[in-house]
Formats: C-alpha cells, structure tokens, sequence
C-alpha cells in the first residue's frame, strides 16, 4: 500500500471520529435544549425571574437587569440550572463546546500516528477554548 493511500484513510479515519463525535455532542445539546425549554413552559422549573416581570426588565442595561433580577455573572448561572430560565444555558453551554471532545478524540489518533504538528495544533486549540470559555480571554470587557 502506497503512503499516499495510507494518509488518506488516516485522514478519512479522522474525519470520521471527528464528524460521528461532532454529531453527537450537538445531538446532546439539542436535546439538552428542547427538555430544558420543555420544562421552563410547562412550569416544572420555576423560573428565577418571574414572567410576568420580563417586560419590565427586558429594557434594561445588562448591568441593571442582573442587579434587579439578582442575576449571576459569567459561570454564576450554573448555581440556578434548577431554574427554568437558567436551565437552557446548559444546552447553550453544551452547542458552544461540541468541539472539544472531537478534538480530544482525534488528538488521540494523531499521538497513534506520532503526527505531534497536528497534536500541537488541537492542543493549542483546546487551550484558546478553555481559556475562552474561563473568561480569561475577555478582551477587556
């Protein structure tokens, strides 16, 4: 078997594992997204602010609307994920970070094969997403 033959089913085998756990992940999230809206209509979850004060608030600067609604900053919401309207941005969460398991899931394909350029690359990838997603990389705001 010729080497072009041969990195092209690595390459194939790790568009693949990328694509089945790309899929999966955003399955996850879609699902995580319908219960938990489900559960904010039909009142199973209370929501931490009440519907009938939305209106209201909708108005609001950012920085009032979290003061009046006692609302939390940045990972702060996972402490009211009991919370109909907080709830949702665990599907969020998830739909925002699909890439991270298939990119660990090809990492382990590329140290398989000693391609550490490409390792390096989803590594360095990995770190920009936590750091991002830390609130780290903020820019200043």
């Amino acid at each position: 078997m010729s080497t072009s033959t041969t990195n092209h089913q690595s390459q194939q085998a790790e568009a693949l594992r990328y694509a089945f756990l790309l899929d999966w992940c955003s399955r996850l999230g879609v699902l995580a997204l319908l219960v938990s809206f489900a559960a904010y209509v039909l009142g199973i979850w209370t929501p931490h602010v009440p519907l009938d004060q939305l209106p209201n608030l909708w108005s609001l600067p950012v920085s009032d609307y979290l003061q009046r609604t006692a609302s939390p900053k940045g990972w702060g919401w996972l402490a009211l994920v009991r919370q109909g309207d907080f709830a949702n941005l665990i599907g969020i969460a998830l739909l925002s970070g699909c890439s991270i398991a298939p990119l660990f899931g090809v990492i382990v394909l590329y140290a398989k094969r000693k391609d550490y350029v490409y390792v390096s690359i989803c590594a360095v990838i990995l770190l920009v997403l936590f750091l991002a997603a830390s609130g780290v990389l903020t820019g200043g705001h």
